[in-house]
């Protein structure tokens, strides 16, 4: 990776930062339709349009083009109370706030290049992320839609995106893809796509173990049309610094982890309402929370809960403040942060069912669904393989590839 400081920040005006992104009255209400969606495998669009009229999609979008100007650490926490009332909710919304994201790190950079996108959030477009595809483990680095150029600047995309939430309602589609016009040279080629236009295809195929709200289908690009003016980026192929693609690592796998520690919040709450529900004849009719061994394990999730906030707070404060240096340490500490948040998800949802009991077995309650939900924290990016190989190169430097 290149070791790129950060340009001069430009100073941002925010608002209130003492009244809450989201009242109890509307996270009370997504509670409560939470269970309905995954059951019906239905996506959150009551939860949407509250969270619309609220603001929330313009949470990081600067005051000045119509946002709340919150900061990403505010956000973050933000995302964390939201996952703990609505996972999949969460993490659909999830995937427009990284774009808003992104968007209000280069402007504070003083890039300009996606200030459309802060415009167009402000007045109420909803971004998507269109990057996943199957069988590219490359990501960010690689793709396999084609990009097609055409003698206007504009580009023409085909190939299948995976894993796109907000299927049902997101207006502006940000993708990638690879233009091999020139074999010598080929290029990484970013741009945002408009859902009214023509070549693009939503598959309902969504119905999965976990995360059913999120609605996160196929989408089908067959040649459709970025104009010159929406194409944001052509890079080389492979790891890079650009400031665009550590934006996106950066918002993408603090957000992501913010969404999983709120799944585990919730566990960990559940387990104590659990224990103090169940009654043991063996010890004289008290509820567990008197039994040492659930006690202990209570303890547990407090201390592993405990250790992960800090983790997401100091990374996301590094990106609003601009302390952040691009480079090996600061993408392990990031794809970290993801694998420990959504491992130590996965931990405390599987003690809090122990705790609870045979109850979290049914499948309509509330563990249950946590419990397939945090499963799908071990798809996204950066997964188990990668997160460990940005670690180690962080410290023992890149792989030495030799050929015979």
């Amino acid at each position: 990776m290149l070791e790129t400081p950060p340009a001069a920040p430009v100073s941002l005006p925010t608002s209130d930062q003492n009244e809450p992104l989201l009242s109890d009255q509307i996270l009370a209400g997504i509670r409560s339709r939470a269970a309905g969606y995954d059951r019906a495998n239905t996506f959150f669009s009551d939860d949407l349009e509250e969270l619309v009229a609220a603001g929330y999609l313009r949470a990081l979008v600067p005051i000045r083009f119509g946002g709340l100007g919150r900061t990403l650490q505010q956000t973050a926490r933000a995302q964390t109370q939201l996952a703990a009332h609505a996972p999949a909710t969460a993490l659909g919304v999830n995937m427009h706030l990284i774009w808003t994201g992104v968007a209000a790190s280069l402007y504070a950079q003083g890039d300009h290049s996606l200030d459309f996108l802060l415009e167009e959030a402000g007045r109420g477009e909803i971004f998507a992320f269109g990057v996943s595809e199957p069988g590219n483990d490359l990501v960010l680095f690689g793709s396999t839609t084609d990009a097609i150029p055409e003698p206007d600047g504009g580009y023409r995309f085909t190939g299948t995106k995976v894993f796109t939430s907000l299927s049902p309602a997101w207006t502006r589609l940000g993708t990638l893809g690879l233009d091999s016009s020139n074999p010598g040279d080929p290029a990484i080629v970013w741009a945002f796509l408009d859902r009214a236009d023509a070549g693009i295809h939503s598959k309902d195929d969504w119905d999965t173990l976990g995360m059913r709200a999120s609605q996160s289908q196929s989408t089908v690009l067959e040649g459709a049309r970025a104009r010159p003016d929406r194409v944001v980026r052509k890079l080389p192929v492979g790891p890079n610094g650009d400031p665009l693609v550590a934006g996106i690592f950066a918002n993408f796998e603090i957000l992501l982890s913010a969404v999983y520690t709120g799944i585990g919040q919730r566990a960990l709450e559940l387990a104590a309402l659990g224990a103090h529900r169940r009654t043991s004849r063996k010890n004289d009719g008290r509820t567990h929370a008197q039994d040492p061994v659930a006690r202990w394990r209570v303890g547990e999730l407090v201390i592993a809960m405990d250790g992960i906030y800090p983790q997401i707070d100091a990374l996301a404060r590094a990106v609003d403040e601009q302390t952040w240096q691009v480079g090996p340490a600061w993408f392990a500490q990031l794809s970290g942060l993801k694998y420990r948040a959504t491992q130590n998800a996965k931990f405390v949802v599987d003690t809090a069912v122990q705790v609870a009991g045979g109850s979290a077995f049914n499948a309509g309650s509330e563990l249950a669904r946590l419990y397939r939900d945090v499963l799908a924290g071990l798809f996204h990016p950066s997964d188990a393989d990668s997160a460990h190989a940005t670690a180690a190169a962080s410290v023992l430097g890149p792989l030495d590839v030799r050929t015979s």
